[in-house]
């Protein structure tokens, strides 16, 4: 992560009030939308064929009004929408940017989700919608009104769906994974006031020639993890420690055996290590690519079953001590793996490199101490 981008959300995060929740947040507009959707389905009866087309043109007209809305008051500060550019482009395009969607807490749903107030007022707009309508035809003022609220809580939900860790499984269903991709490119800074105004489904970028598509790579491709702890040493003496393949066993719960030099390994190093992950036992031929002492650190691997992978360690000096950053991308070759590892695999190693996390900091503190204290006394 940037330190821009990590000064900023500290100091986003300080701002928001002690006693935000952000589940009775999300649940106060989740309840509230749901009670208004009841109130307008109970006025249909008897809907005619005709009256279900007041949906498909009531769903365009509300993409159309998000479009409108998010590029021209999101993306461009007038004094009608100040509050809102500040807001989106102000806070939430600071907060995340490409390559770093994914919220930390639910703290962050702050800047996610529009404020609650705000489902509130768009009701009201919609009440006088649908009394006026009513005056013409009861279903068609009950089916629009129910429709452009469904519209509003879709963009809630997927807009939330689209900050989710790359892992999670909902990330993973096809349509929300598309369209995490349109929005994580919208959030390209040459990209945000140009491209990919809609969120839920793009029709009106289609129309207005605003959509913009480019595969990511690691998505396409490869299985991409990030993983980041704070320990209390300086870069040299983790990275050292972090670096040294022969003690990986120590720390990471997928490392059985590693045959290999020891001590930190610098580019050109060559090592053997067994390993049981993701639930499977499997053996990898590792070769160092890049050592840049105290900051960075690049593997590449060759395994059974396929398997290719690209590992890196990245370390930033901090208050604290060091801020580690583990990045893993792996993919493998045969179809059925590549199936196993997206039902099941994917997210067992997540969970392993999360904790891999805490026994790094755990035992990179307690060996740099105890080499200390030797190299301080000998004897």
């Amino acid at each position: 992560m940037s330190p821009d981008t990590r000064a900023f959300r500290a100091r986003y995060r300080a701002g928001i009030h002690p006693l935000y929740n952000a589940w009775l947040h999300g649940g106060f507009v989740l309840a509230y939308g749901a009670a208004c959707l009841v109130f307008f389905i109970s006025g249909l009866e008897n809907v005619k064929p005709l009256e279900w087309l007041v949906v498909p043109l009531a769903l365009m007209f509300f993409s159309w009004g998000e479009y409108a809305i998010h590029k021209n008051l999101g993306h461009k500060k007038t004094r009608l929408g100040a509050m809102f550019y500040k807001r989106h482009t102000g806070d939430h395009h600071s907060f995340f940017v490409a390559g770093q969607m994914t919220y930390e807490s639910t703290r962050d749903w702050r800047v996610i989700l529009f404020p609650a107030w705000l489902i509130v007022l768009f009701s009201l707009g919609l009440f006088v919608a649908w009394w006026l309508l009513s005056f013409l035809n009861a279903n068609t003022a009950a089916l629009f009104s129910t429709t452009m609220l469904a519209g509003y809580l879709s963009y809630e939900v997927f807009h939330a769906c689209e900050h989710l860790p790359a892992s999670h499984p909902i990330s993973r269903l096809p349509w929300i994974r598309h369209m995490r991709r349109l929005h994580e490119l919208h959030h390209r800074r040459d990209l945000m006031q140009t491209h990919n105004f809609n969120l839920v489904f793009p029709l009106m970028d289609w129309l207005r020639g605003s959509l913009y598509w480019e595969p990511l790579e690691q998505e396409s491709s490869m299985t991409r993890m990030q993983h980041e702890v704070e320990i209390t040493r300086n870069p040299d003496q983790v990275l050292a420690y972090a670096s040294t393949a022969t003690r990986w066993p120590e720390w990471h719960p997928s490392s059985l055996r590693v045959d290999g030099p020891s001590g930190p390994l610098p580019a050109g190093s060559h090592f053997e290590e067994d390993i049981h992950a993701g639930g499977r036992a499997g053996h990898l031929s590792w070769d160092v690519t890049e050592h840049s002492s105290g900051r960075h650190w690049c593997a590449s691997a060759h395994g059974t079953h396929g398997l290719e992978l690209l590992l890196t360690y990245e370390c930033e000096k901090i208050d604290t001590g060091t801020r580690f950053v583990r990045t893993l991308e792996y993919r493998f070759s045969g179809r059925l793996m590549r199936l196993a590892n997206l039902l099941v695999m994917r997210r067992k190693i997540d969970r392993e490199s999360v904790e891999s996390m805490k026994q790094l900091k755990e035992m990179a503190e307690r060996v740099i101490e105890q080499t200390l204290i030797r190299q301080r006394d000998p004897a």
